[in-house]
């Protein structure tokens, strides 16, 4: 008493969809691009290559739209521009040839935490009274 509906409970192999086997390389590009656009906004951030230990400090930070002239003074008195040394009598010279825009050129000074407040003061007054408007000091986040 049995009867068979449809083609019976055998299916041949051909019918079977096979699977592929591709690889999605899609998720791959997504993490190399981010990762590209990390590198690309860290590498600037990496040129300064003179050690200062920055003190830390609550303020957010600044936008930038051009690239800063970055003066250090380490923990010795010693005054570079970028990674070059510089004496503070050749330094509005030396910086008015490092800044590409003029006195509008933003200028960052970096002085270490041990240096004397008076010397990152008066490495500021000359580059102020060499005609630098826009003239900041960097310091560190807070730690979290």
């Amino acid at each position: 008493m049995g009867a068979s509906l449809g083609g019976g409970g055998r299916r041949s192999g051909r019918n079977r969809q096979q699977m592929m086997s591709q690889i999605n390389v899609t998720p791959m590009v997504d993490v190399m691009l981010v990762l590209l656009i990390v590198f690309m906004v860290a590498a600037p951030l990496l040129t300064v290559g003179v050690p200062v230990d920055l003190p830390t400090t609550q303020a957010d930070t600044l936008p930038q739209n051009d690239k800063p002239v970055i003066v250090s003074v380490d923990g010795q008195g010693q005054i570079f521009i970028g990674d070059k040394q510089v004496s503070p009598t050749n330094l509005v010279a030396e910086l008015q040839a490092a800044a590409k825009g003029g006195p509008e050129t933003r200028i960052y000074v970096r002085g270490d935490q041990a240096i004397n407040y008076g010397k990152v003061m008066e490495t500021m007054g000359l580059i102020k009274a060499a005609g630098f408007t826009k003239v900041a000091l960097i310091a560190l986040p807070p730690a979290k």
